[in-house]
């Protein structure tokens, strides 16, 4: 059996992987001249920054992505994060992130651990947001603000802008997988073992090589064109998100486009940091609800040094991009900075915005249309189709593995 793979990201390498040891025939095409898309390094003045994704796997070494790595053999080390997070509060006071009912009176505190527990067992059916779900059963300050600022960092939305049902989902899988982790060597470390992986099992990836055109014959994907050569195909999965899949074919289903057209991505800043102190000192995930834009930071060089030179620490920031005044976003950006860490020296490495054509996501969390298309051998993985739950890199492997299912490999 012939797949292709259109798009080298995470999504496409994972999918590739799992095909190749499954014993199917693989060729990837990846447009650009490097592999892993938003989940690769940025080799910078010595220190590993990296294209897209913080240097951070959500659920670290017990979740849906380390699971599907040791699946197929990929050799990547990820070193869980201790604590898994803190919060900063108002008064600047440190606190452990599953200290937070802490703050809340008793009586809420008692309210908010019936509601998750009810919530748990049933999801909203109605589309209504993580805010206002908190704001029904609560009136928090304390809440709005870390729930905004969780949101933030985990899917570059704000609370309002996520499905309550799958906030949800994403509490499950917090609770079930427990905290983060940082592959050693960073996210290319994960790309680059996939990749292996692929080659190893005589798969073929090009890069450099543009799809233009799915050819789809009885409602079946039968060849791809690539650089003007016709590659037959018996199964084709794209990492390039439903919208921009739809573009390389005519698809006559008006309900799929018009879905498909109104989803939005979501949008993000990421600052880099380089300090000869460390600035956070452990590496859990900073969150940060009081500040103006800045949803979370990490340090990753806490639990792997050699992504900076010698002495040297990483600090890697991130932020929702809320308006469309870029500049103004970053100012805000590197303002906070400067209140979070006063009195501390840092240099700014590298500031990273993702929207339009390179956006955080393709598909916003809770807003994606699935892995399936119109066309029955004619899947979608990546970004711009997670699976339930799933935050980042998380909900691609939960997505692949949705995909797998489909087409029989287990």
């Amino acid at each position: 059996m012939k797949a292709v793979i259109i798009g080298a990201g995470l999504g496409g390498l994972l999918a590739g992987a799992k095909l190749t040891k499954a014993g199917y025939d693989v060729e990837i095409f990846e447009r650009l001249p490097f592999i892993g898309g938003r989940f690769t390094n940025l080799p910078y003045k010595g220190f590993k920054l990296s294209t897209g994704a913080l240097h951070m796997i959500p659920h670290g070494s017990r979740g849906p992505l380390a699971q599907m790595l040791k699946e197929v053999g990929a050799n990547v080390t990820i070193i869980d994060s201790n604590p898994i997070a803190v919060i900063r509060k108002e008064n600047n006071e440190i606190i452990a992130f599953h200290d937070f009912r802490n703050e809340l009176s008793l009586t809420k505190q008692v309210k908010l651990g019936t509601v998750l527990s009810y919530s748990r067992k049933f999801k909203p059916r109605s589309e209504i947001s993580f805010r206002d779900w908190v704001l029904k059963y609560f009136d928090d300050e304390f809440l709005f603000k870390l729930a905004d600022s969780f949101c933030g960092w985990a899917l570059s939305l704000k609370a309002k802008d996520v499905p309550a049902r799958e906030m949800l989902e994403i509490i499950d899988n917090m609770y079930l997988y427990k905290g983060s982790g940082i592959p050693l060597g960073g996210c290319s470390a994960v790309t680059d073992a996939l990749s292996g992986i692929i080659r190893s099992n005589d798969g073929r990836i090009h890069t450099q090589s543009n799809v233009e055109r799915i050819i789809i014959d009885n409602d079946m994907a039968k060849r791809v064109i690539v650089n003007k050569k016709t590659i037959d195909a018996d199964i084709v999965i794209s990492d390039i998100g439903h919208f921009e899949t739809s573009r390389l074919y005519e698809s006559e289903d008006l309900e799929y486009s018009d879905k498909i057209s109104n989803v939005k991505p979501s949008k993000g800043i990421k600052i880099c940091l380089s300090s000869d102190e460390q600035l956070i000192g452990h590496s859990g995930v900073f969150f940060t609800p009081y500040a103006q834009r800045i949803n979370g930071i990490n340090e990753v060089t806490n639990a792997d040094p050699s992504l900076a030179p010698p002495g040297k620490h990483l600090v890697m920031s991130h932020q929702t991009l809320i308006s469309d005044d870029l500049e103004a976003e970053i100012n805000l950006g590197l303002l906070d900075l400067q209140q979070l860490f006063p009195g501390k020296e840092y240099d700014v490495l590298l500031i990273q915005s993702y929207s339009n054509g390179w956006p955080v996501n393709r598909a916003s969390s809770g807003n994606d249309n699935g892995n399936r298309t119109p066309v029955e051998n004619l899947y979608i993985v990546g970004d711009g189709a997670k699976g339930k739950g799933g935050i980042e890199v998380e909900g691609v492997a939960l997505g692949v593995r949705n995909v797998m299912a489909e087409i029989g490999v287990s």
